[in-house]
């Protein structure tokens, strides 16, 4: 209702005053007149019956209070406020009453409007009555005060003083006001000083909130006058004498004789000190009006020079030796104590003692406000709303060491006040970690302007200042990495040498060479420092600098940044790695530094970058393409848009009627519209498998991204829309092609993306993000994981791994894998970047490592994809446990969640076999060695508590899943059931640990394998941690317990480990064929086992492993045989044509003729398998000279051999049956030429041959050499007969036309083949099927190794088809048309030394001798004569007649031939130039055998098996010793990898033109004529 009446009075009296005053006058002046009458009438009436104050009267004095504020018209108040003051000051109301209280209210609201003279005179009356209630307390007077006397002093003068201080807006009288407030406090103070107790804050506490609003929009940095500056001194002086200030350390240091010391110098200074460390005594509201007065106050630095008259000012306002007679140094001493526990103990007291009581007092109440300003607003000085450099609080406390000649005790307080200023700083920053939004920028903003003032300061004329600046500036950026990104600060680092230095001393040559080696010095600190935690967006913005130095067009400022950067590098190579887990040590990150330099650096290899170089050309061709887009915008505007050469457009341009700014913004949306078309376009080709030009491709995407850089600040809703089309293209082109060249122009433009523009770093995240999870969906890349993507695992099925093989992608899988990699590398720097400061951006790279991890098993069987995997896994990690978790602090189930899915994923890298991988990508084994050495390193050191700070025991309870108590059943979302979290965890830390460490080891052999460093982790463990290793695998995967066998096969207590777990566990493992071998043994067949039931249902195995299952060892078990077969049949028969020989071995111990009946079946499927089979059984029997074994187990074999080949023919379907003969008799008739030939004379021989050829007849043309099905017979070349040199039957050698059985049929090429009859070609035939099996696991690794597994077919007893290696000749017969070695006939046919095509011969000559070194040093070939070494066309060495392996050599087993493989010193002239094995070519040689010695290891089961099934063959070379045994021996499977590497290369070095090779040659040549 009051609200009403003040309304329609003011409406009346707008009204009126414009139409006549004079009434209106009348009503105000008789309203306030009322007011007086009232006291008037008051006065005569006896007191005794004096009533309650009326309270019309009140409302009377409201009412025009009211009416004033809301008319706001100076002539009202000049009406009103005189009669008010006069009522107090000489009425009734100039004594304590609630009418003095009500008037004192208006006339307050009346000088908040801000007319001066009523301003004036109400300030004047309060001051007055203000310090007057001051002088009555603790008087005797002040007893008889009626009570409204002290809520005139607590309540209504204090809220008087505040809204007048809330009303000015003049700047004139605001300033006043301040100057006046703070003089009033100044007084009070002084006044305080002779009352006892808390009287001081009592009287002073109640202003600082006015002061606090007046001193609101005070810029400290402003210049004041000395007045002023003594006045802020002043109130300072008090806060701090009279303990008002809120506490500034949390804990008080103990110091001795406080507790005396304050007892006998009485209560303010104990006040003083208790203020330090709290707890606060008074009203919080004066707490919060300290903190908002010490924004708005100046340094308290009164005089630069006068310090001693400053010291006597000190002393007038507080001298306690005055009046406490000799408590002075007392008193002194506790005002040093509380200021050295203000400082955190970092001043001593004794080190204080050449200061004075006044002057600590003034030193404390610095640091109070110093300090202060720093914890309530983070050192945000009041100002414009820009939060610059110039807003630090670091400008005023660093004001106090400008003043010259300072005490050092003085100097040493006030560098502890800085320190503690800047650890308060720090600490609000901290706090603020976990903010979001509009807070979280505040604090980064505020991080910002004090690192920038901190460069800044490092100018300054006084070197003190710069260092405390530099020393500062270091730890801040310790503390608070993200700022070495903010764009601000490195402006100010790069420009501020040039922009900032005072003009006057410019010309002091030794003070600006100071500053700018200081600068240098702290600017290549910064600058590697941000390298080396995110090298992309470091380079990114140097770069964005280089283009503004660049466009300012001055001379100066290119130089000086020139000058700053040089020396600058960022190493990939192995000596230039940062210590610890710096960002830049991990390989994926290097690469994508390459990619972000624009330097156009090859993934993987070393290089040494130069910062300046690179980012110079790089900021040229930024430069460039902005300019390129600023031209066409400019070329668009100026001729009228779309409207030009309509007549509109020109139109326009002639009358300048368009505006800039509006006609870039249909060029924009053109533009956009062009880009995002043309990028869709690359998305397309990509998708239907086409090539990407990537030149083009690299262009349209930088001018794509110049364009949005440039388009940023347009608020047209059409260019919003394409600009987010287009960012989005932007993000997801390079995953769209996944090639390594889109990625590093993805990884290129992202950078520039980012660097200059750091708003868009969210939107280019949160699109990367959702792109890397897409392609988790299709399964690209890092994410593929079918099998045929997987590598050496898919190239090897079925023969030696399990399973169907399928096609091979068309696209290499490395290709996608090393995308991801570069990818990966630029999600790692950025996490380096928003870490500390964007939780919104760390959420987003949550989501992604979530994705990333949620199913263990959808990552890429690749071994190349070993360093990118736990790189994404060293990533989830840092994620986990990054320093910056307090800002995650909402999220802690989440992150460990994350952090068991990194340890489950890690852990399943491990359900696979071990492998080898070699890419053309030089170096890349080194770095992926290097990714799994910087995972082990961080999970070694990983912090804990930074996801576990909170220690109470039900909070890690919830967290964890389980207390550390023995709390059973518990369930895992990751980990499923488990008894103890705690335990299992380390548990399984401790095995990835070690797997990792084992994997790296590995990995750096195979990075370095003719390294003589022993970096080898030695796993020397007892059986009980193997045993508990085996366990905790299981109990994750059993594929990882089965692996663990793998890596470790020496470990026997492992083995019987596991080989227990299998059978405990058998029902839940039918789906690993790899754990057949534990628990289907020759044991378990004796025992009739019941777990053999489990084989019906049991994963098909490969065809080794199966066809190991029929040895004699298994006795034909019912049950393991129809596994077997079930496996075999599960196969085409074309696949499993490989192993006849074996598969015909088996059919001696076929009692139950199952494996008959599978070969009669297999044959009836295929025409092929069935021929060879028949082959091979025919090869099999055994020839009236034969002089095979005569037992009889080998005379009912051989008694079956014809029975199960005329079961093949008679199975034949007439179609079958017809090629069958076709085929048989065709060959037939050409190897029984040898027969006719061996009567004729020598020299009528090859006569002979033509006249046989030219009877035999092509009878259809489905025909095929026997030794290789794949190649259809087209007809017999009748000149190219020759018979060769035998000592049996005289062998021929006949030269076919063929073509390729799925090929261009009109591709007709010649293959010679020779026809053996009285020689026995099986054990040839073991011989090369191990040579094929090596070439197959060198070419699935990707060793560039070379090997020739010639066909070689029995086609009966004695008889056999051999091809002849193509384009071939052996050295004998080189040697017959030279006399000079080898390396004068690579000359020879090559070119002189160094030339290309030597070289090249070289290098094939080298790849094919390592080989056949690995190749023969496991099967021991000897006979190793020049005639037995062929040499193709382009350098290559085959080896050929492998009449003596294993343990047979000629000469009656002397084995003469003593080194492991042949290597002549002709030889060694071509591996080794120098002659002492230190040339690079012998290195890379020894390198090549290394690395194929280390990948037949791993094959070695398989290898042993395929020989092993021949023993019973009654081959020569199983005649003798042990020859099984020793061929496991010499894969060493006792050794590790390290270990078998240098014996391996023991083996290369013994070779080296050993006497014996050389000596085996001269035999050969004297016995034989072979020519050596």
């Amino acid at each position: 209702m009051f609200g009403s009446i003040i309304k329609t009075s003011c409406e009346i009296i707008e009204f009126g005053w414009t139409k006549d005053r004079g009434p209106v006058e009348t009503f105000i002046m008789g309203l306030a007149a009322s007011v007086r009458e009232r006291n008037d009438y008051e006065e005569q009436e006896d007191t005794r019956e004096k009533q309650t104050l009326p309270v019309l009267q009140l409302n009377i004095i409201r009412l025009l209070s009211d009416l004033n504020v809301s008319l706001n018209k100076s002539e009202v108040v000049d009406m009103v406020l005189p009669l008010f003051i006069e009522s107090l000051e000489e009425g009734d109301a100039s004594t304590p009453s609630l009418l003095r209280l009500q008037l004192l209210n208006a006339v307050s609201h009346m000088a908040s409007l801000g007319f001066e003279k009523s301003y004036r005179e109400t300030v004047v009356l309060m001051t007055r009555s203000y310090m007057n209630k001051l002088a009555t307390v603790g008087s005797a007077e002040s007893k008889t005060l009626a009570p409204e006397a002290t809520t005139e002093r607590v309540e209504t003068l204090p809220a008087g003083f505040l809204l007048i201080a809330s009303g000015l807006t003049s700047s004139k009288l605001r300033s006043d006001y301040r100057h006046r407030l703070l003089s009033l406090c100044s007084d009070v103070g002084l006044a305080a000083e002779s009352q006892s107790g808390r009287s001081g804050a009592d009287f002073l506490g109640p202003l600082l909130l006015p002061v606090a609003e007046i001193c609101s929009d005070f810029d400290p940095t402003a210049v004041a006058e000395p007045s002023l500056l003594k006045l802020f001194r002043n109130l300072w002086f008090y806060i701090a004498l009279f303990g008002l200030a809120p506490p500034i350390q949390k804990t008080l240091l103990p110091t001795k004789s406080i507790s005396t010391t304050l007892n006998s110098v009485g209560s303010i200074s104990g006040m003083t000190f208790q203020a330090v460390a709290g707890p606060y005594m008074w009203n919080t509201q004066w707490s919060e009006a300290v903190q908002r007065i010490a924004q708005g106050t100046p340094p308290l630095v009164v005089s630069s020079v006068k310090w001693l008259e400053d010291e006597m000012e000190l002393n007038a306002l507080h001298n306690p030796g005055s009046r406490r007679g000799s408590g002075n140094e007392k008193a002194a001493l506790v005002q040093r104590t509380a200021l050295s526990a203000a400082l955190g103990g970092q001043v001593e007291v004794g080190a204080m003692s050449t200061i004075s009581g006044v002057k600590a007092t003034y030193l404390l109440a610095v640091s109070f406000l110093e300090i202060i300003r720093f914890s309530s607003n983070g050192g945000i000085l009041n100002g414009d709303t820009s939060l610059t450099s110039s807003r630090s609080a670091f400008s005023c406390v660093f004001e106090y060491l400008k003043t010259p000649n300072l005490l050092p005790a003085v100097l040493q307080c006030l560098n502890a006040i800085i320190n503690s200023s800047f650890e308060t700083a720090v600490s609000w920053l901290g706090d603020r970690r976990c903010e979001t939004g509009i807070e979280a920028e505040k604090r980064e903003t505020t991080l910002c302007a004090h690192a920038c003032f901190l460069i800044k300061s490092m100018s300054e004329r006084d070197e003190h200042i710069r260092d405390i600046s530099a020393n500062l500036l270091i730890q801040l950026k310790d503390r608070f990495p993200q700022v070495l990104w903010y764009t601000s600060c490195l402006d100010a680092l790069l420009f501020s040498v040039d922009k900032d230095l005072p003009s006057a001393l410019i010309n002091d040559p030794a003070w600006v060479a100071k500053v700018r080696s200081l600068y240098k010095r702290i600017v290549q600190e910064w600058i590697t420092n941000a390298l080396s935690h995110a090298p992309c967006t470091s380079q990114g913005l140097l770069q964005e600098k280089l283009c503004q130095a660049n466009a300012w067009h001055t001379p100066q400022s290119t130089t000086d940044v020139v000058s700053l950067l040089s020396e600058i590098r960022l190493g990939s190579g192995k000596n230039d790695c940062w210590s610890g887990i710096r960002t830049a040590n991990v390989p994926a990150v290097m690469a994508a530094a390459g990619a972000a330099s624009g330097a156009n650096f090859k993934l993987a290899e070393t290089f040494n970058l130069e910062v300046l170089s690179t980012g110079v050309v790089s900021a040229s061709f930024k430069s460039n393409i902005a300019g390129e887009i600023a031209g066409m915008r400019g070329l668009y505007n100026s001729m009228g848009g779309l409207g030009f050469g309509l007549g509109l457009g020109l139109q326009k341009w002639r009358s300048g009627a368009q505006e800039q700014q509006a006609e870039s913004q249909p060029f924009n949306a053109l533009l956009l519209a062009q880009f995002v078309q043309e990028l869709q376009q690359y998305v397309n080709i990509a998708e239907k498998g086409g090539e990407i030009d990537k030149s083009a491709f690299r262009q349209t995407c930088s001018k794509a991204t110049a364009l949005l850089i440039s388009d940023l600040d347009s608020e047209s809703r059409t260019n919003y829309e394409g600009f987010s089309q287009l960012l989005r293209l932007l993000c997801w082109c390079p995953a769209y092609i996944s090639t390594s060249d889109a990625m590093e122009t993805g990884v290129y433009i992202w950078t520039w993306l980012v660097s200059a523009a750091p708003r868009l770093g969210p939107l280019v995240l949160a699109e990367l993000v959702d792109a890397w999870l897409w392609t988790i969906d299709t399964k690209r890349g890092l994410f593929a994981h079918e099998i045929r993507y997987s590598g050496p695992a898919a190239k090897l099925r079925p023969h030696l791994a399990p399973g169907e093989p399928e096609l091979q992608p068309d696209k290499d899988p490395v290709e996608g894998i090393i995308s991801h990699r570069l990818w990966l590398g630029f999600f790692i720097d950025r996490f380096e970047v928003i870490r500390y400061n964007s939780v919104e951006q760390m959420l987003l790279l949550g989501r992604m490592l979530q994705g990333t991890v949620k199913l263990p098993l959808q990552f890429s069987r690749h071994p190349a994809a070993a360093g990118t995997f736990f790189s994404v896994m060293l990533l989830g990690l840092k994620y986990c446990f990054c320093q910056s978790q307090g800002n995650l602090q909402d999220f802690r189930m989440c992150l460990q969640l994350l952090e068991d899915r990194v340890y489950r994923a890690s852990l399943g890298y491990f359900a696979n076999e071990p492998e080898w991988y070699m890419t053309n990508i030089k170096n890349f084994a080194q770095s992926e060695a290097q990714s799994i050495s910087l995972f082990i390193h961080f999970l070694q050191n990983e912090h804990v508590e930074a996801i576990q700070s909170d220690s109470s025991p039900k909070k890690q309870e919830r967290e964890n899943g389980s207390s550390s108590n023995d709390v059973k059943d518990q369930y895992h979302p990751v980990w499923g059931k488990m008894d103890n979290y705690a335990v299992g965890r380390e548990k399984r830390k401790q095995l990835l640990l070690m797997l990792c460490q084992h994997e790296a080891d590995r990995l750096d052999v195979w990075a370095h394998p003719t390294s003589k460093e022993n970096t080898l982790y030695r796993l020397k463990f007892s059986s009980e941690k193997w045993i508990e290793y085996a366990r905790t695998a299981f109990s994750v995967d059993p594929k990882i317990a089965l692996s663990l066998v793998s890596r470790f096969q020496a470990v026997a207590s492992l083995r019987a480990e596991v080989t227990q777990l299998v059978e405990a566990h058998i029902t839940e493992i039918h789906n690993i064929p790899e754990a057949l071998p534990f628990f289907v043994t020759p044991k378990a067949v004796d025992e009739n086992s019941t777990l053999l039931q489990r084989l019906p249902h049991w994963a098909a195995c490969s065809i080794l492993q199966a066809l190991k299952f029929l040895t004699p060892a298994y006795k034909g078990n019912l049950r393991v045989m129809a596994y077997v077969l079930r496996v075999l049949e599960s196969y085409p028969p074309e696949w499993v044509t490989f192993f006849m020989p074996q598969l015909v071995q088996t059919l001696r111990y076929d009692d139950e003729r199952l494996v008959e009946g599978y070969l009669l079946r297999a044959a009836q499927r295929s025409d092929i398998f069935a021929h060879i089979l028949i082959w091979h059984l025919q090869g099999e029997a055994s020839g009236p000279e034969s002089g095979k074994d005569t037992s009889g187990k080998n005379i009912s074999f051989q008694a079956l051999l014809p029975v199960v080949r005329q079961r093949i023919v008679d199975g034949f379907t007439p179609k079958a049956l017809d090629l069958f003969q076709r085929e048989f008799d065709f060959f037939d008739k050409v190897t029984s030429i040898s027969g006719v030939l061996f009567p004729l004379p020598k020299e009528e021989r090859r006569a002979g041959i033509r006249r046989e050829l030219e009877k035999i007849e092509m009878n259809g043309d489905d025909l095929y050499l026997p030794t290789a099905p794949s190649k259809l017979v087209r007809g017999i070349r009748l000149d190219s007969g020759i018979p060769l040199q035998s000592a049996a039957k005289v062998p021929i050698m006949i030269t076919f036309n063929v073509v390729d059985r799925d090929g261009n049929q009109d591709d007709v090429k010649p293959q010679a083949c020779i026809f053996k009859v009285g020689d026995d070609c099986r054990q040839d035939v073991l011989a090369l099927q191990v040579i094929s099996l090596l070439r197959d696991i060198f070419e699935a690794v990707g060793i560039n190794l070379y090997l020739f597994p010639y066909g070689v077919l029995p086609t009966g007893p004695g008889r056999g088809i051999i091809e002849v290696v193509p384009n071939t000749r052996s050295r004998s017969q080189m040697g017959e048309m030279n006399d000079g070695g080898l390396y004068e006939i690579f000359q020879q046919d090559y070119g002189s030394v160094g030339s290309p095509t030597f070289e090249s011969a070289r290098d094939n000559f080298i790849i094919s001798s390592a080989g056949y070194a690995v190749a023969c040093h496991l099967l021991q070939p000897k006979d190793r004569h020049n005639g037995n070494l062929l040499y193709d066309n382009v350098g290559r060495l085959v080896h050929i007649d492998f009449g003596f392996i294993l343990e047979t050599s000629p000469g009656n087993n002397m084995r003469f031939e003593s080194a492991q493989f042949k290597l002549s010193h002709e030889m060694t002239q071509l591996l080794d130039p120098s002659g002492v094995m230190k040339s690079e070519t012998w290195t890379r040689f020894v390198s090549l055998c290394v690395r194929g010695y280390l990948a037949a290891r791993l094959r070695m089961d398989e290898i042993i098996t395929t020989v092993q099934l021949m023993v019973d063959s009654g081959l020569p070379c199983f005649s003798r010793g042990d020859p099984i045994g020793n061929l496991r021996k010499r894969f060493h499977p006792e050794m590790s990898e390290r270990e078998a590497a240098t014996f391996m290369i023991r083996t290369c070095t013994d070779a080296y033109n050993k006497w014996t090779t050389a000596g085996y040659d001269l035999i050969q040549y004297v016995q034989q004529g072979i020519e050596k």
